[in-house]
């Protein structure tokens, strides 16, 4: 599948378009899920002919992949000629409403593969399309989030293919005609759908959906290469056992080599250990602490020499399920980022081959051959025995979490805030919730994407650093808000001290730069205007997501 404007593809974040209602927008994001695909085989009609289903086929398409094109596959085919290929936007009511926690990690419908669930009040998002909205210099944005089971919507293709062998479908995404039409939607009016039972939006979205799709050919293609066979390979140590909270996805952990119980060991001293400083003075650990849920409480934390950084050390917790590290996401697994402090002059001032000289020194060759069979120190094994420790750290019982099982109750305030939290900004609506969930949503309270949240920055340009791309400028990625209230300072910078002053940011203190996110360029210039009580309730609910493993004992019954 690849992704039109008129005619030309193109792939997310975008360039300028200009809909026929006179706006010009450019989307940030385009993604959805596919369903239940089926094809006719010849007939003389639809009645006579025989369909071909696949009811346990998922697909969850992203317009941001490579050229703004997706390749899915639909498996084997019985040979013959098929004249209609049926597939459905969005999921049936059953699979909507199913335990999302059930697919394995790189599942179509698991919620951290794709980041189209609405967690924790359930279901999918069927469609999610977001992105700017350009006006005489100013910056709006919009957000347009279909789902729930009456926007699921069936697109039908009249095709004409004799299978004999492997082919590829060729299918375009007009996405013009979702804005366009009749009647041109206007987004400055209505910039935001939510999906809610008799949204007009919602409406005019599904019913353009079906005739965005169009089949463009259908050609031979080669017969995919035979996978390799796994490695062999014999595990040394005690396989781990990961732990599960009920609701949370399944996690894509390291194979090579898997957890055991011997690395997170060597990994737990190691990250406590100062003989990886320059000084002997300093560890991991000293930047971040288990009272802050492995964060620091100073806005930037000193480094062995007695250097200051420019951001916040960011807690250590629930890694499993991310990608990227650092808040420009510049590291691409725990195991790299884990030896970048250690060599940074402003961190831990170290250099590797002098860290592995002082392990050897120290007798670390046992543990290591512990985790891996051999006693050798090398880079590599310091940053997988580091990563198997950090992978462990999950944080999942906080007071919210124990209402969740029915365990404890939350406070009429605490549940205001909760409302509030999970409520959007849409006065079309007659919504003025805070919009929280857009970003931190999930069993993890973020996406795990990045996001340009309003701060003027004009020194840390963020994941553009990264990228190279202007799009990317100011955007870092989303912290989870679990153990919020033992994290401050906040933001990638400290800059916050208080909850209270995070939500006033929120409120009413935007920097409306060109790549502000959309979810929040949607907000109006001047605020969402929720008061001093709502903002109260916003606090004490963030306030029910400590986990108390990171509460000194005394703290840990109340």
């Amino acid at each position: 599948m690849r992704h039109l404007w008129e005619g030309k593809p193109f792939a997310t974040p975008s360039g300028a378009f200009v809909t026929r209602s006179g706006e010009t927008i450019e989307l940030s994001r385009l993604a959805y899920l596919l369903s239940e695909p089926r094809l006719l085989g010849r007939g003389n009609n639809a009645s006579s002919g025989t369909w071909l289903r696949r009811n346990d086929w998922f697909a969850h398409v992203d317009a941001s992949s490579p050229g703004g094109v997706s390749r899915l596959d639909l498996g084997d085919l019985p040979r013959r000629t098929y004249t209609v290929l049926q597939f459905h936007i969005g999921l049936d009511q059953e699979t909507d409403e199913a335990d999302p926690s059930q697919y394995p990690a790189d599942h179509p419908l698991n919620p951290n593969f794709n980041n189209l669930h609405w967690t924790p009040q359930g279901g999918y998002i069927f469609l999610a399309m977001e992105g700017h909205l350009r006006k005489e210099g100013d910056t709006g944005g919009f957000a347009y989030h279909l789902g729930n089971s009456w926007n699921r919507t069936p697109v039908s293709l009249p095709l004409s293919l004799e299978f004999t062998g492997p082919v590829t479908i060729a299918i375009d995404v007009h996405l013009d005609r979702l804005f366009n039409g009749d009647k041109p939607l206007q987004i400055a009016a209505n910039p935001s759908t939510h999906s809610r039972k008799g949204d007009e939006i919602a409406r005019l979205l599904k019913s353009r959906l079906s005739s965005a799709f169009a089949v463009r050919e259908i050609r031979q293609a080669r017969p995919p290469a035979p996978a390799d066979p796994p490695a062999p390979g014999n595990l040394i140590g005690t396989p781990y056992r990961f732990r599960l909270a009920r609701g949370f996805p399944i996690p894509k952990l390291p194979t090579a080599p898997p957890l055991t119980n011997e690395g997170v060991t060597l990994g737990k001293r190691l990250f406590h250990d100062p003989l990886l400083s320059g000084t002997n003075k300093q560890s991991c650990s000293s930047c971040h602490q288990i009272a802050h849920a492995l964060s620091d409480p100073r806005r930037f934390s000193e480094g062995a020499s007695g250097s200051r950084g420019t951001r916040n050390a960011m807690p250590l917790f629930n890694l499993a399920w991310k990608d990227s590290f650092f808040w420009d996401g510049r590291a691409p697994s725990l195991r790299a980022q884990a030896l970048q402090p250690i060599q940074n002059p402003i961190e831990m001032h170290e250099s590797l081959p002098s860290a592995i000289a002082e392990l050897n020194a120290a007798n670390y060759g046992p543990l290591f051959q512990a985790a891996f069979g051999t006693a050798g120190i090398t880079e590599e094994r310091l940053g997988i025995a580091l990563e198997q420790f950090l992978l462990t750290r999950t944080s999942y019982n906080s007071r919210f979490d124990q209402a969740a099982r029915g365990k404890a109750e939350l406070t009429d305030q605490e549940k205001r805030g909760f409302e509030l939290f999970m409520t959007e900004y849409d006065p079309r609506r007659g919504l003025k919730g805070a919009d929280c969930f857009h970003c931190h949503g999930g069993a993890f309270f973020t996406d795990h994407r990045f996001h340009n949240n309003g701060l003027r920055d004009d020194d840390d340009r963020g994941l553009e650093s990264v990228t190279g791309r202007p799009t990317d400028r100011n955007r870092f990625i989303t912290p989870s808000l679990r153990n919020i209230a033992l994290t401050a300072p906040y933001m990638h910078d400290g800059r916050f001290q208080t909850l209270e002053a995070v939500i006033k940011h929120y409120d009413s203190g935007l920097h409306r730069s060109s790549t502000l996110d959309p979810n929040l360029a949607k907000h109006p210039p001047e605020g969402l205007g929720l008061g001093m009580e709502n903002r109260n309730a916003l606090v004490s609910f963030l306030k029910t997501l400590t986990d108390p493993q990171f509460l000194p004992a005394a703290k840990k019954g109340n």
